[in-house]
């Protein structure tokens, strides 16, 4: 990936009320930190890392900059209540893929926000030419599964007690993927397939 160009933000409805997509900046740290502590613990199992601290936020603001993470956010005024990320491991044997996480406060829930923001992290997707796109979650996150699901992902891997909550309890993790150009059609009824 080589920067983080985005149009534009776009303003998007959050029922009655308005927000902003777009591109995260380096100066959304402290805004990242508080949206993620806003979070039940449970939406942050499938992330490889806890966002929750202000080193991995550091670190994840950093690869964005470089281009080897594309991160979009949700802005609610001036809090952040949605973020999605296209991640590129440019050492791994695998280029052509990437994989997506979206992550959606329970505030704003059941306002299409997920799709949006998966939505935009398709376009980023088909503008780099990607082969493959993979996305994990915990098996009980049936909305985030159906809306995946939606845009194409399939069920690929069952991880059991893959993640560790902070009682110390497992959890299952669920790994979807996608085959872009197979998805090609699918993308277009969303109004997506001609990025």
């Amino acid at each position: 990936m080589t920067g983080q160009e985005m149009d534009s933000p776009t303003e998007i409805k959050l029922g009655d009320e308005k927000g902003e997509l777009r591109l995260m900046k380096a100066g959304d740290g402290a805004a990242i930190l508080a949206f993620a502590e806003s979070l039940p613990p449970h939406d942050l199992l499938f992330l490889r890392r806890d966002i929750t601290k202000p080193k991995v936020v550091e670190a994840w603001i950093e690869a964005s900059k470089a281009g080897s993470i594309y991160s979009v956010v949700v802005t609610k005024g001036d809090q952040i209540v949605g973020c999605g990320t296209l991640v590129e491991d440019p050492l791994s044997w695998s280029p052509h893929v990437r994989e997506v996480r979206v992550l959606v406060s329970p505030r704003v829930r059941e306002h299409g926000l997920g799709r949006k923001i998966l939505q935009q992290c398709f376009r980023r997707a088909l503008e780099e030419n990607v082969k493959k796109l993979t996305a994990q979650m915990t098996v009980d996150q049936k909305g985030a599964i159906a809306i995946f699901e939606e845009l194409g992902f399939r069920g690929e891997a069952l991880l059991k007690d893959q993640v560790m909550d902070r009682e110390g309890q497992t959890h299952d993790i669920v790994t979807l993927s996608c085959d872009v150009d197979r998805a090609s059609d699918q993308l277009s009824a969303y109004g997506i397939g001609g990025a």
